[in-house]
């Protein structure tokens, strides 16, 4: 039985079934819901302990609910909003959706660290013994692996580069470790600062041993967990590691979201490639091969960058909040779905 599923087996007192049922089938009735609700027994058994046929343990059973004398209570932890996480995920086509409930003094702050503690949950699900797990700069994502206390044995790569270098210890590179401590798996950070000066500068980097090391298993990846960042200050790093020019141009290429370092206009195509010439960090065509991909970003006012990137078809499993899911579900028209993992860009 699962633990999220409340079951109530009501005796003499069930109500309107006393009108129906006499004493002997309240009884019998209220034995035999005991039997497969609560001790899990299976029809064909509950059939033979009583000495009736298996279609007439159907039929008791159906009679049962219909008249109240079991009722069935769905029961989710409080801090998940259940009807919203399951709307989020059809509106969108994902494969999974897990919507929290934002802090009622702080339902404008980007991804509340809550965001964290349920995504560690979600990765405990769903990844294997054997994967490969990439985890990509972003404070939620350094909120997520501080919040892991399961992984089966995995190896742990990251995929971008760090904010800044100096704070290493505190951000990418340890969030990598701490995964890969909790796994027992092997952990390949990347020492190195997410944006450089210029291309040439990168491509340096990236030959270099250890850097070059990590890249090999970006094609390995067998789950993901990426961090979305709108495009103003305080929100997205890399509109924070630019100057004011450079900040003006991708806008006015109408950039809408980043993610990874990658540049995404409201309608999830991508723009402002050249920035990715400059940066440590995976490609969007190695992040569209990858069978989970895992969002974790909310707030209200990175609704419209989630938007966007979901739109991408990158994604494929976000964990947001209740203010963000809210702008989600009536965010223009309903997109394709996520599991089309087809560039919007095209071939």
């Amino acid at each position: 039985m699962n633990s999220s599923e409340e079951i109530a087996v009501s005796g003499m007192s069930a109500g309107r079934s006393a009108m129906r049922m006499g004493p002997a089938e309240l009884v019998q009735a209220a034995a035999m819901a005991r039997r497969f609700y609560l001790e899990g027994k299976s029809k064909i058994q509950i059939a033979e302990e009583f000495g009736v046929s298996r279609f007439k343990v159907a039929r008791v059973l159906e009679t049962a609910l219909e008249w109240d004398l079991v009722r069935i209570e769905i029961r989710v932890p409080a801090e998940l909003d259940a009807e919203r996480s399951d709307a989020l995920r059809a509106r969108y086509g994902l494969r999974h959706a897990v919507v929290v409930e934002s802090p009622a003094e702080a339902e404008e702050t980007p991804d509340p660290e809550n965001l964290g503690e349920v995504a560690a949950d979600l990765l405990g699900e769903l990844v294997n013994e054997g994967d490969v797990l990439g985890l990509a700069w972003g404070r939620s994502t350094i909120h997520m692996a501080a919040a892991l206390d399961r992984l089966p044995p995995c190896t742990v790569v990251q995929l971008t580069g760090v904010y800044d270098a100096g704070t290493a210890e505190r951000g990418s590179v340890e969030a990598v470790r701490r995964a890969a401590q909790v796994s027992g798996g092997d952990a390949h950070p990347i020492y190195a600062p997410m944006l450089l000066p210029d291309a040439a500068t990168a491509e340096a980097l990236r030959h270099q041993t250890g850097i070059a090391r990590a890249f090999e298993y970006f094609d390995k990846v067998t789950v993901a967990c990426v961090s979305i960042g709108s495009w103003e200050p305080g929100i997205s790093t890399v509109h924070d590691m630019l100057s004011d020019e450079e900040r003006a141009h991708y806008a006015s290429l109408g950039v809408a979201a980043e993610m990874s370092a990658h540049l995404f206009d409201a309608e999830g195509r991508r723009v402002g490639r050249d920035l990715g010439e400059r940066c440590i960090t995976v490609k969007t065509d190695q992040l569209r091969k990858v069978p989970e991909v895992v969002a974790i970003a909310g707030g209200q006012r990175k609704g419209p960058a989630i938007d966007a990137v979901l739109r991408s078809g990158l994604v494929t499993s976000l964990v947001t909040d209740t203010s963000a899911a809210d702008y989600l579900m009536t965010a223009g028209p309903a997109p394709r779905s996520a599991l089309n993992r087809a560039d919007p860009d095209g071939p």
